[in-house]
């Protein structure tokens, strides 16, 4: 068990837990990788189970292998295992630990068989699984067999899943690849897909190669980025919303984040989205000098001198002296005041 850094000094907070089989070994760069992501605000801090097990194979594979290149005999302990995740692990971890209901199970090959399992079987217990190189060979391509009954049966799924694949041949990537290209062509609405080929990693190595690529895709930044404005403001507080919820806290689009959106689209001379843009952030933030000066600023440059000269106005009223932007405003003022002039003589 790994608890974030400010899980003692802030004792209202509540953390998403990341639940990593084989974690022993893969603790560290899992650890480097998370905190990497939360230094560039792209991640929130999370509780890290890391899981080892007593008989690996019968507990991570659902079916007993009778393929004659594999143990032939072993596994077919998943169920039970999961069922020990539902009543008993994840309770416990919840009961004693400030948590929210953000959880991720991670693991490769066997471990990444149960991960697909997980999906399938309890869809709601993770929010995300991750399966790094699964060994979905396993038992005559079983558990490849059940993910895609599963696929074509969902009509939606609110999910996040990712899968890679190292260097890998013969049945193992064959089986592999029937199902990513299954899956990718009957994706059910709203799950995140994300997957990964490492034609020149070895199969021990694929999680270390595809870690930052499954949690990057995964966590959300705090700052909305670009791709995810579809030209609707809904898409603004949806985005907001799906990170409140990753993060376990209430987080509202913030106000230079909106503004530096709309100086995007002010850059490609689409002035009439970036307009909308800056409305709707004085609409979130009537008190910030910054968001009517974003709006003066589209305004300007669209040739609106009047409006613009009414909302740099605004920022000067909410603003003193000695704020960071107030010479600004002054200047921006100064420049309007003839060009609104011209415009009226």
């Amino acid at each position: 068990m790994q608890l974030p850094k400010s899980y003692h000094t802030n004792p209202d907070k509540v953390y998403p837990v990341i639940y990593r089989l084989d974690g022993a070994s893969n603790l560290p760069l899992l650890t480097a990788v998370i905190e990497r992501l939360q230094n560039a605000q792209s991640a929130p801090e999370v509780i890290i189970v890391a899981i080892e097990n007593t008989n690996r194979l019968r507990d991570l594979y659902p079916t007993v292998n009778q393929d004659p290149r594999g143990p032939v005999g072993l596994g077919g302990g998943g169920a039970k295992f999961l069922d020990f995740f539902e009543r008993e692990l994840i309770p416990l971890v919840d009961n004693k630990y400030r948590t929210h209901d953000f959880r991720v199970i991670a693991g490769a090959s066997a471990a990444g068989v149960f991960a697909l399992y997980a999906l399938q079987t309890k869809p709601e217990l993770f929010q995300a699984h991750i399966a790094y190189s699964p060994a979905v060979w396993w038992n005559h391509g079983a558990s490849a067999k059940s993910t895609k009954e599963f696929i074509a049966k969902a009509k939606t799924l609110n999910s996040y899943v990712y899968m890679n694949i190292g260097e890998e041949g013969g049945d193992m990537r064959a089986v592999y690849d029937d199902l990513h290209k299954f899956m990718m062509a009957n994706k059910p609405k709203n799950l995140t897909l994300v997957t990964n080929a490492f034609d020149d990693v070895a199969h021990a190595l694929t999680s270390s190669a595809g870690i930052f690529n499954a949690y990057h895709h995964l966590f959300m930044p705090r700052a909305m980025p670009v791709q995810a404005f579809t030209g609707e403001l809904d898409s603004i507080t949806d985005y907001y919303a799906r990170l409140s919820q990753q993060y376990g806290e209430q987080i509202a689009p913030p106000e230079q984040v909106i503004r530096e959106l709309g100086y995007h689209f002010v850059f490609e001379d689409d002035f009439t989205t970036a307009i909308k843009l800056f409305k709707f952030n004085i609409e979130l933030h009537p008190k910030s000098a910054d968001a009517y000066n974003g709006l003066a600023f589209a305004y300007e440059r669209n040739g609106q001198y009047k409006d613009s000269l009414q909302q740099v106005n605004m920022a000067l009223e909410l603003s003193k002296e000695d704020d960071a932007g107030y010479d600004f405003f002054i200047q921006r003022r100064d420049r309007l005041l003839p060009l609104v002039k011209g415009t009226q003589s």
